[in-house]
């Protein structure tokens, strides 16, 4: 009966406020991004729309390790892709200014893609190596100018609710800016929705994020590359529970 409900909730009210916050908190990103506080808008109305569509679905959060962070410092946070709600809880709860690097499939979606680009949100774009360039490079911009950025190293979303491989992108771009990466685990995001085709309801479940310690740049180039994504990888996989340890390829990544 309370599942019926919960649906219900979700269907009538969830679903057209949910809407209609996100088209709201789109225009005025827009707005305020095109009127020269970009950063501001991103950092105030992203995540109060994250933080908003949590608490309109009652789900618990648990959030690990904030005192790991300098609010100071730019970083590369990675985390693992279980779910669409990994967006919702890292940018709804992770109080520390960053720009997300997301799929160029997104960049579509009306009112979205739109205020996402306007925000200086990176898209990744492997078409051509001119794009895949042209993408690092707007990254590394970004993070010259003192922000964070925030990837899923995986590039896709899993269909298992265990990790794939980690692309070296976000690792390589963190080697030439010598920037320490911070590893976080997200738990529970697939059990809440998990990755299949069309309209699926919620589930009640709790969120769980783990930022694990920073990882310093012991040096420059291929060696460094490989040991903070290996590094950052078992620190991720450490924080996941037993049902979801060890590595399933995903074919779309």
């Amino acid at each position: 009966m309370l599942t019926i409900i919960y649906r219900l909730y979700q269907f009538f009210i969830v679903l057209p406020l949910g809407l209609l916050l996100t088209g709201v908190m789109c225009i005025l990103i827009s707005v305020f991004s095109m009127i020269g506080f970009p950063s501001f808008a991103a950092r105030t109305f992203g995540p109060f729309w994250a933080w908003a569509m949590v608490r309109m679905l009652f789900l618990p959060v648990h959030v690990e390790g904030l005192e790991r962070l300098d609010r100071r410092q730019s970083y590369v946070f990675v985390a693992n892709h279980q779910g669409a709600f990994d967006i919702f809880g890292i940018y709804g709860f992770l109080p520390h200014e960053f720009k997300w690097m997301m799929k160029k499939s997104l960049e579509k979606i009306p009112f979205v893609g739109f205020a996402c680009r306007k925000a200086g949100f990176i898209f990744v774009d492997k078409s051509s190596r001119h794009a895949i360039v042209k993408t690092m490079r707007d990254a590394r911009k970004a993070l010259t100018g003192g922000a964070s950025l925030c990837v899923f190293p995986e590039g896709a979303r899993t269909f298992t609710g265990h990790m794939g491989i980690f692309r070296r992108g976000a690792f390589q771009l963190a080697d030439t800016l010598q920037l320490p990466i911070v590893p976080i685990t997200i738990d529970g995001s697939f059990d809440i929705l998990p990755r299949m085709k069309g309209f699926n309801f919620v589930t009640y479940h709790p969120l769980r994020i783990i930022v694990h310690d920073p990882i310093v740049p012991t040096c420059k180039g291929a060696d460094n590359v490989k040991r903070c994504m290996e590094e950052s990888y078992a620190a991720i996989m450490s924080g996941l529970p037993e049902r979801h340890q060890g590595t399933v390829e995903n074919p779309d990544q």
